[in-house]
């Protein structure tokens, strides 16, 4: 008889890669339990829990059997020609039976059957077989654990493996990291198994330092979580551990009082979580000497060298207390606070060095170092990249504003790469553009300049803010166009999913400010401004640099809502002002609800094909009102005269829903044309 209980699977093994570990988790017990179910062992209605600490990758899943279900299985064997001649069983067939086996159901031909093995002659869609049909013993948990769980292994999104030795000195097993222990238990049984040469037992660790005992044994699968948790001093479960940090954190800044906050940051949260066994979280804080550094340079080197959580008053300004997420809970956390207010403060002091020593120089005193620098080999050096920039940005400019604008804009873009040669940016090259805005203002180059210089790098992401001036908008258009045109002009196109320069966000990002800023820009324009400035460009790298752009707008108003015909309606001409786009789109879909679109949109679809037929391929769009004969024609005709005016004033306005709308009137003088007039007959179209 069948025996039915919950599955408990726990891999222990050395700390794992912290930024994988929550994709690690979900991948391992997921592939786990679509392994079982496609083995029988599973039940379509198990509940699977995925377990991910720093040392180990657990999964429970209810509702599975010890065995699965007996199930029929067919086989084609042979083509019905090949295998039977004259009525009987040819050696071809005997020797695929007796391959399977059965070699003994030949014998009975026609009537081949010996218990649940039977042959059959049935069509595979092109001419009739002999088929084996039998019934297959379904698998036990113990084979196809073992399978499920290497297939799972197998599947990891993983980029390297470690290859390591077993505890015989000869034997090699690959895995991300060394694995130690294996739990496989159903219900309150081992499963019998091996899987990197661990057998599986109910044995497992705590946490390193704060478990009740090194080892203990797991009582049944159901009472893993609880056990973990009270004898491992371990919470196994990655979103009840990560839940716990947040319960914490908001805590501890709740007793700092004065409105404080942790600072949100999911990666920051999930690798901490991946970090820790068991979460404590502790306040700590260093001198308030630090704050007058660049609170973005104090925020990124505690998040990403230290994993702290710094603290921000009401106002979103950094205080000098911040949080650390420990995995250890003493009774007196003093050494513990203070060895990471010991740690911290050497890599803020380097923050504050590094910030005092580049104000000893100007940005423009940095402009030269730019010509030291490679951009790409066969692009030139960042200064030249620069001057190209410059050289757009002054064209945007004027052709958003005056002289001064284009001057402006012309300035920020000499100065906007400057602060990549200096000591902050080059500790922490996340900072460009942040650091060039508080050198601009320290050098008294005004809050515009200063604006444009850390703007030129947005949109950095999906959602993020656009530049706040029309000078940092000029700059950021300037600097992606820049580097649309140079490596289009080179060939360095985007393929599949690799884009090592980023170039769809690059256009994105244009699209994103000429749409959204409603920008009076000629797009055709600003591709040959770009492409002007690269001897290597050719005619086809305008077509492909123009069809990659708007590629991108379609996709970015599918992402919006649209549909993909109402994309490709408006997209079809290739509109030049961006910022007209969304107005389009809001014409066509008003005009589509009108109960005129259907008769009219078929109507249109008609006249291009009939237009196609012309002789020459080509037709006088003149009317001579005298060759006007039948009624209906000469109704519409009159209707054009009157329609066709107004509905251009309103085009040309930019109204475009009440354009289409005033077109919709024209239904019914097309209707009757098409139904009154023989269009196709002789002479009727006439070529220039």
């Amino acid at each position: 008889m069948t025996d039915t209980q919950n599955l408990l699977v726990e891999l222990f093994v050395e700390e794992l890669p912290p930024k994988a570990l929550k994709k690690l988790g979900e991948a391992f017990a997921g592939v786990l339990l679509e392994q079982l179910k496609e083995r029988g062992l599973a039940n379509p209605t198990s509940v699977l829990t995925s377990f991910a600490s720093p040392r180990r990758l657990a999964a429970h899943i209810t509702e599975v059997v010890s065995q699965a279900a007996d199930h029929e299985v067919v086989q084609k064997l042979v083509p019905l020609s090949v295998g039977i001649k004259d009525g009987k069983p040819t050696d071809a067939l005997r020797k695929r039976l007796a391959k399977e086996g059965r070699e003994h159901l030949a014998d009975l031909w026609p009537n081949a059957q010996v218990g649940p093995d039977k042959l059959v002659v049935q069509g595979d869609g092109k001419a009739e077989a002999i088929y084996l049909r039998g019934l297959a013993v379904g698998q036990t948990l113990g084979v196809g654990l073992e399978s499920a769980i290497e297939e799972s292994l197998a599947r990891l999104p993983i980029p390297k493996v470690m290859t390591y030795q077993l505890a015989d000195g000869w034997t090699d097993v690959k895995f991300v990291r060394p694995a130690h222990r294996l739990i496989a238990l159903h219900g309150s049984t081992v499963i019998g198994i091996e899987v990197l040469g661990l057998q599986a037992s109910n044995m497992t660790e705590g946490h390193r330092f704060e478990s009740s005992t090194q080892a203990f044994a797991i009582r049944n699968a159901d009472s893993y979580e609880e056990q973990m948790q009270s004898q491992g001093s371990v919470i196994p479960s990655f979103e009840a551990r990560r839940a716990e940090i947040v319960g914490q954190l908001a805590k501890a800044a709740a007793q700092v009082g004065g409105g404080v906050k942790a600072i949100e940051d999911d990666a920051l949260l999930d690798e901490v979580t991946a970090l820790v066994e068991r979460p404590n979280v502790l306040t700590c804080e260093f001198e308030r000497e630090f704050l007058e550094v660049p609170q973005e340079c104090l925020i990124l080197t505690m998040k990403a060298n230290q994993k702290y959580f710094p603290l921000l008053d009401a106002n979103g300004k950094l205080t000098n207390k911040f949080l650390v997420v420990s995995n250890i809970s003493p009774a007196d956390a003093s050494a513990v606070i203070g060895g990471n207010e010991r740690v911290v403060r050497p890599r803020l002091a380097d923050a504050k060095f590094f910030f005092d020593q580049d104000r000893k120089k100007t940005l423009e005193s940095r402009v030269a170092g730019l010509a030291k620098v490679v951009y790409h080999n066969k692009l030139g050096t960042q200064g030249e990249r620069v001057e190209r920039v410059r050289a757009i940005a002054k064209v945007i400019g004027a052709q958003l504003g005056s002289d001064t604008l284009a001057a402006h804009a012309d300035r920020a873009a000499h100065l906007a790469k400057a602060d990549l040669v200096t000591d902050m940016v080059g500790e922490f090259p996340e900072l460009q553009g942040t650091m060039g805005r508080y050198y601009a203002l320290n050098d008294g180059l005004g809050q515009e300049i200063a604006d444009a210089i850390e703007d030129h790098y947005k949109p950095r992401f999906a959602g993020d803010t656009l530049p706040r001036s029309r000078t940092g908008i000029a700059v950021a258009l300037a600097d992606k166009l820049e580097t649309l045109g140079g490596l289009f002009a080179i060939g360095q196109l985007p393929t599949g999913d690799k884009d090592p320069f980023a170039l769809r966000r690059h256009a994105l990002g244009i699209v994103r400010m000429l749409m959204e800023e409603d920008l009076p820009l000629s797009l055709r324009e600003l591709i040959a401004e770009s492409l002007g400035l690269f001897p290597q460009a050719t005619e086809q790298t305008t077509v492909q640099l123009t069809d990659f752009i708007y590629e991108r707008l379609a996709g970015s108003l599918r992402e919006q809502g649209y549909s993909a015909q109402e994309v490709d309606a408006v997209l079809a001409l290739r509109p030049q002002r961006l910022g007209d786009v969304a107005k389009r789109l809001a014409a066509v879909r008003a005009f589509a609800a009108l109960p005129e679109a259907p008769a009219l949109a078929a109507a249109n679809k008609r006249i291009g094909n009939i237009l196609k037929k012309a002789e020459g391929g080509a037709v006088d769009p003149h009317v001579s009102e005298v060759l006007l004969k039948e009624p209906a024609e000469q109704a519409l005709f009159a209707s054009m005269r009157d329609v066709t005016p107004r509905a251009g004033k309103q085009f040309e306005a930019g109204d475009y829903t009440a354009s289409l709308q005033t077109l919709a009137a024209l239904r019914a003088p097309v209707d009757a044309f098409f139904d009154d007039v023989m269009v196709l007959s002789p002479g009727y179209l006439s070529t220039p």
